[in-house]
């Protein structure tokens, strides 16, 4: 059945928001967001001061705690690992609902707004607790 014709998928308001809560507290800039919507980003390109030359954070980032973040986002829903030939890659790219979020904020023309205490609070004790609510 070819993509075109099946339906969008339709996100709750709780799934939006909880995931535009782990964007805002991510150490993420919505350039990454845009430049994964089109191709897989390694994560070389995101750790260090890589990531700060290709504007994808606001500081350089140890790998292991890009890796961290971006693994968050992926037991989120709003990123998967890019897969080749070979099977996984060190590559990222958008999901369907990360698509939907970094659409709506270039859309609106915004960058990530400072997360509140609350919200920050809030990400980090699931993050914590590793719960995706």
């Amino acid at each position: 059945m070819p993509t075109s014709t099946l339906p969008p998928i339709i996100y709750s308001q709780q799934t939006r928001e909880r995931g535009k809560r782990a964007l805002t507290c991510s150490p993420f800039t919505l350039n990454l967001l845009i430049d994964m919507r089109s191709r897989g980003i390694p994560l070389k390109a995101i750790a260090g001061a890589a990531g700060v030359e290709q504007n994808y954070t606001q500081t350089p980032l140890l790998e292991l705690s890009a890796e961290s973040s971006l693994t968050w986002l992926i037991r989120l829903g709003l990123l998967r690992r890019e897969v080749d030939g070979q099977g996984i890659t060190d590559s990222f790219r958008l999901t369907p609902l990360g698509r939907e979020l970094a659409k709506q904020w270039e859309n609106e023309g915004e960058t990530f707004s400072s997360a509140s205490w609350c919200d920050r609070a809030k990400n980090t004790l699931n993050r914590w607790l590793k719960l995706p609510i």
